[in-house]
């Protein structure tokens, strides 16, 4: 686990509305043990997915490049 992510993790802030107000307070959200190891794992796991994916978008983009110079090529040869 990340520092970041877990930072992001144990950050479960939520978005309550005053009475008769439209102020927004931002409070912590009181979870149980079990429900915030869950939520921390979660958040973990789609941080990691989310940095594999940024990753492996210059790698996709260079095969995507690839694939089409090798398509013109084709067009233009035949």
């Amino acid at each position: 686990m990340t520092k970041r992510s877990r930072v992001v993790a144990e950050a479960a802030l939520t978005s309550v509305v005053l009475a008769g107000s439209l102020t927004f307070v931002w409070t912590l959200q009181r979870l149980d043990p079990e429900r915030r190891r869950r939520r921390i794992k979660l958040l973990t796991e789609l941080a990691d997915a989310k940095s594999v994916r940024v990753r492996l978008a210059p790698r996709r983009a260079q095969g995507d490049r690839l694939r089409e110079l090798i398509a013109m090529r084709r067009r233009l040869a035949g």
